[in-house]
């Protein structure tokens, strides 16, 4: 009796193979190769969930300075003109951070609350009339890809007119072509648009200020010192690429594994005062951002593996997260249990400053959806994006059952 030789292992964010399901390859890196060298496309990654944490917290050693994508297009010194303070190192980024933080602060996005039930319940009405009705839709298309697109659209300022538009382009900047092992030309021309467009939206808050993001950032002030166009153009770039693409994709990641474990749904559906644990679980099981470059300043030694300076390191946060030394049972979707260390917002300096919004969606959403319906099925159909870093869905069609009124 022979024993089959596992193939080599192989791990590229290009792969359409590790799109549609990245974890056995995690494991494998986990347990093989947690300092794990691709020497084809030059990077290095880690997957293990203590290298990954101690990679946030160290900035000066792992450098977000030349960006925070793989894409070569999106590498280099110019990657903040794009990703904003993603791309930056302190003191700079401290201070980008601290400007910005003045027209995004919790307050603020507190008030949107109300804002973000209302535009929930309009579009979640309208797929419940439709289930009422004996139709089906589809959950990204109808919902998910419509709320985070106009709540950050109505925290920027951007005219209900221009907001489908605005969630096409996005939707083509992180789109990854198979095969294609940077970002494709479409996805360039999509950047350019969202740029001019913004460019535009500036222009006009400059002649007329108004109650929205746009004009606060346009006069945020820290001891005489304001942002400058680039700066205030990558920041709205990052918002509606970042803000409005993951939080998309964590509403449709929790109906699809509510869906394939259907006994914690069942949780939320009886008790919807467990939708808050239904995001977080969410966000550790199958998060939206999978992986986050860093490149290293210096020479550094990860478990007796030497990596110079100036390489590219990419630190897979799906992998950490489904560590069993942190998570025991990690690759079962539990709402009960303790997520708390999850590192889907990161760590240190760069933590997501759009966590409380992302949170505060996920769980108006979820609590919203568990209130109105006694179960759902998704039906054939369903399509996953295709992306370096982001993980979640095209299309999700299903069909619920509506609660009684």
């Amino acid at each position: 009796m022979t024993t089959a030789t596992p193939a080599p292992l192989v791990f590229s964010p290009y792969d359409y193979a590790v799109h549609e399901d990245p974890y056995p390859f995690y494991a494998r890196l986990r347990n093989e190769a947690p300092v794990y060298r691709n020497a084809e496309l030059d990077f290095w990654a880690l997957s293990k969930y203590s290298d990954v944490r101690e990679a946030f917290r160290d900035p000066e050693v792992f450098s977000s300075g030349r960006g925070v994508s793989l894409d070569p297009a999106a590498y280099g010194p110019h990657a903040y003109k794009t990703m904003s303070f993603l791309a930056m190192d302190d003191p700079r980024h401290a201070r980008l951070r601290r400007l910005v933080s003045k027209g995004f602060t919790s307050r603020r996005v507190d008030a949107l609350r109300e804002g973000i039930e209302k535009i929930s319940r309009e579009y979640w009405d309208e797929c419940l009339e439709r289930s009422r009705d004996g139709e089906s839709f589809d959950f990204v298309d109808d919902y998910a890809g419509k709320l985070p697109m106009d709540v950050i659209s109505d925290l920027m300022g951007v005219p209900e007119a221009d907001r489908a538009e605005l969630r096409r382009l996005a939707d083509l900047v992180m789109h990854r072509e198979e095969g294609v092992q940077d970002v494709p030309q479409e996805s360039m021309v999509a950047a350019l648009d969202l740029i001019t467009y913004y460019q535009g939206m500036v222009a006009e808050r400059r002649r007329s200020r108004t109650e929205d993001l746009t004009s606060a950032l346009i006069d945020a002030e820290i001891d005489g010192e304001k942002l400058d166009e680039d700066e205030i153009l990558s920041f709205l770039f990052l918002m509606v690429v970042a803000g409005n693409e993951t939080t998309t994709k964590l509403l449709a990641n929790a109906l699809f594994w509510g869906h394939e474990y259907p006994a914690q749904s069942r949780l939320v559906l009886t008790d919807p005062e467990m939708a808050p644990q239904w995001v977080e679980e969410t966000l550790r099981f199958d998060t939206s951002s999978q992986m986050i470059l860093r490149t290293t300043t210096t020479e550094t030694t990860i478990r007796g593996v030497t990596i110079p300076a100036d390489q590219k390191v990419l630190l897979l946060i799906g992998s950490a997260n489904r560590d069993e030394d942190v998570f025991p049972g990690g690759d079962v979707f539990d709402l009960t249990r303790d997520t708390s260390a999850s590192l889907s917002f990161g760590q240190g300096p760069h933590f997501c400053l759009g966590a409380h919004l992302a949170r505060l969606e996920g769980r108006v959403a979820l609590d919203m959806i568990s209130t109105s319906i006694t179960g759902y099925e998704l039906l054939p159909g369903a399509e996953r994006v295709h992306s370096s870093n982001v993980r979640g869905f095209a299309h999700l069609p299903m069909r619920v059952e509506v609660r009684d009124r």
